[in-house]
């Protein structure tokens, strides 16, 4: 729904929002469900309604606990019956500057100053420790935006005695607690506040009639923003960006204009400003985003203009180059297929309109932001919050090489009829071991990454696999995979329940880039081997299924599983009697 991209269509959202509601939940059958309690220090009503349709876009029904007016701080810390028997999943802290209970005047020294300081941290910190211990989820908290107004001027942002000046500090020592904690996150109003317009963002009229923070037609983009943090959260964000060339990338038509007709680079001003959208596209592969080109042009043209002397992306910035006279939907489910990522991992950015409204309406699930003028492409891809940075493992810093390791061993296999002999020349090692320390943050993210190779979907909290690691009743194991092309890191991640005899598989999943290379294989016979050394007779698997998982549908009766029960949602159960398992045959060595 065009709606919801960049620029919101804030009158929609806030005057439909009901019709909105009603066509996301027609169009996303199998939601997440999710509970996410609202502490508020101004009125939440409406930040609930659009966070909820936010959410819901993702793909993520959200049910919401609100506190009473100005009560997040007494709920956090003495709680109420409703919020401990809600349970959240999450805690948004809705607060602003209005939440302050104490600011510098002229007359107070430096000294007072930063003790009032530490007293209005102090507020909160305690706040986010006593929700910690009580509930161990995730905490989103407001950072604080400005008054629209400055008492000294200029003067107000580094003199001590200046409510922005200790605002910022303030808004600091948050950030260090977020750096040194996990699963807590901010929500950056101070920067919302200052690219919705302060003055605007600020307007006294609706704090003091509504007890609004902030303006009504801002509550969209604060609500964006939080559902931005929660999708990342749960695996919901765009993994790739698929990037048209001719006046996308740089201003010209390479097969009309020639390399040198380009507009790229710091001679003039147009160039200048795709040299600029080239920069961001290449450091969003920092933060773990791939790349590829989806673009009506001749390869060897394509490949040109990647190469020009003022260029800032190369051809092997990309994981995949389409650059043919084939429809672009049709090549954008081609590169979907050979990197086996669902089509709603994709972000295509095309300059012109015709192409992307081909796509969207071809491919469901994609999102296709609005490029209106080079000078805005980077506003409206950032803004439209695709790649919200929650956790950044070793994995995503190497994702572009991991997914050119794939091409390579893609290309080997076509020099093998036999694909068991292929399998053996790419001279695999896996290794399968517990939840090791090093590896807690990737193997917390493939739970809330991987959805097509998921039988529960289960989706864990660092602290949540620690506790896993930690429990004697529990088989642990996750697995590594090395080849003769490179390491692919944490692939599989496995989890049992031992109940007396039985041991109950609670998460399974898997990359998708390590599809039918075996691996599957590897951890079964591991599983079984670690469960009849525990004195497991029989083993259980569940499939629940979601709009993502079919792929997986049968995975048990592979491995020679009996089901038992299935209910009318597709849930379904596995019997496995260990005694009579036979271990698959494998093309790698197994390290433990």
């Amino acid at each position: 729904m065009d709606c919801f991209h960049y620029p919101l269509d804030t009158e929609t959202l806030l005057r439909k929002k009901r019709r909105l509601r009603r066509e996301l939940l027609a169009q996303n059958p199998h939601p997440l469900h999710k509970k996410i309690a609202i502490l508020g220090g101004s009125t939440t009503n409406e930040v609930a309604d659009q966070l909820g349709l936010f959410l819901l876009q993702y793909g993520i029904e959200a049910e919401f606990y609100q506190s009473e007016y100005a009560q997040y701080w007494q709920d956090a810390m003495f709680g109420t019956p409703e919020l401990d028997a809600f349970a959240p999943d999450v805690i948004y802290i809705h607060t602003s500057w209005r939440n302050l209970t104490d600011f510098p005047s002229t007359g107070d020294t430096e000294e007072q100053i930063d003790t009032m300081l530490e007293a209005q941290y102090a507020h909160f910190e305690t706040m986010w420790q006593a929700l910690e211990q009580k509930f161990a989820c995730p905490v989103i908290q407001n950072n604080f935006d400005r008054p629209n107004y400055r008492l000294m001027g200029n003067r107000d942002i580094w003199d001590h005695h200046g409510r922005s000046n200790f605002i910022s500090r303030l808004n600091q020592k948050f950030y260090e607690y977020a750096a040194s904690h996990e699963h807590f996150y901010i929500n950056d109003i101070d920067y919302l506040s200052a690219d919705y317009g302060l003055t605007a963002w600020g307007d006294a009229f609706y704090w003091h009639m509504y007890k609004y923070a902030m303006c009504l037609d801002a509550i969209p983009s604060l609500a964006n923003s939080v559902a931005n943090i929660i999708k990342s959260l749960y695996g919901r964000n765009k993994k790739a960006l698929v990037l048209d060339l001719d006046n996308t990338l740089w201003g010209g038509v390479v097969g009309d204009d020639g390399v040198d007709g380009l507009a790229i680079g710091p001679e003039v001003p147009e160039g200048q400003v795709y040299a600029e959208f080239q920069s961001y596209c290449k450091a969003l592969k920092s933060i773990g985003v791939i790349l590829a080109v989806d673009s009506k042009n001749e390869k060897e043209n394509a490949l040109a203009g990647l190469n020009h002397p003022d260029g800032v992306l190369r051809p092997d910035d990309f994981v995949a180059i389409k650059a043919n006279w084939d429809p672009k939907d049709q090549n954008l489910k081609a590169i979907a297929a050979e990197l086996s990522l669902g089509a709603d991992s994709f972000v295509f950015a095309d300059d012109n309109p015709a192409e992307r409204a081909i796509v969207a309406a071809q491919v469901p699930g994609v999102a296709v932001p609005a490029l209106d003028g080079a000078e805005n492409y980077i506003k409206m891809l950032d803004h439209g919050g695709y790649f919200e940075v929650t956790t950044l493992s070793k994995e995503d810093l190497q994702k572009t090489e991991l997914y050119h390791q794939n091409a390579q061993r893609a290309a080997a296999q076509a020099a093998f009829s036999d694909y068991g002999q292929y399998l053996d020349s790419l001279e695999m090692t896996a290794t399968i071991r517990g939840f090791e320390p090093l590896y807690i943050q990737r193997i917390a993210q493939l739970t809330n990454k991987s959805n097509q190779f998921n039988l529960t979907t289960l989706r864990c909290s660092e602290d949540d696999i620690r506790a896993m690691a930690q429990n004697e009743n529990h088989i642990c194991l996750c697995g590594k995979l090395v080849d003769k092309f490179g390491d692919n890191g944490i692939v599989t991640v496995v989890n049992g329940e031992q109940q007396g005899d039985e041991l109950h598989m609670r998460l399974w999943l898997m990359s998708c880039r390590v599809l039918k290379r075996g691996m599957e294989d590897a951890m079964m016979n591991t599983v079984v081997e670690c469960a009849a050394e525990r004195g497991v007779s029989t083993i259980y698997g569940y499939f629940y299924p979601t709009a993502k998982n079919a792929m997986v549908r049968e995975f048990y009766a592979n491995f020679g599983f009996v089901k038992t029960t299935e209910d009318e949602a597709g849930n379904a159960v596995w019997k496995l009697d260990v005694a009579s398992y036979q271990p698959h045959p494998l093309h790698m060595k197994i390290e433990r």
